[in-house]
């Protein structure tokens, strides 16, 4: 099994900055790409970004230059720094682990982000 458990959300301006954080435990040598998903109510769940194992990242095309992904392998932790943060921005941000024990992945509890004046 792996477990992602995301943490840093909460409430900030616009054009304000953040940074979420998604740990990592359990099976971690079965895990290829760790990802940052967002669902506004109403709307389906988007990417926001994802990182491989190699490095390599992605990013949705409304984040891309404003958000940027990273991760520390010594600590198993993958971050999302989002920057330039605008209202459209609110969502609950989940972490997703792509893994070759479970064909779905898995999800972390989803952490609130709200861009609000």
């Amino acid at each position: 099994q792996v477990r992602v458990v995301e943490s840093g959300g909460g409430l900030v301006q616009p054009g304000g900055s953040l940074r979420l954080s998604c740990a990592a435990s359990g099976n971690i040598a079965s895990i290829y790409a760790l990802g940052w998903y967002r669902q506004a109510p109403g709307k389906q769940r988007e990417l926001v970004a994802s990182i491989t194992s190699a490095g390599k990242t992605n990013y949705g095309a409304s984040v891309k230059g404003r958000f940027t992904i990273s991760r520390d392998s010594a600590k198993n932790t993958v971050y999302l720094q989002m920057k330039s943060l605008k209202p459209e921005d609110t969502a609950v941000y989940y972490c997703h682990a792509s893994s070759t024990i479970e064909d779905l992945g898995f999800w972390g509890q989803g952490t609130q982000v709200t861009i609000s004046s």
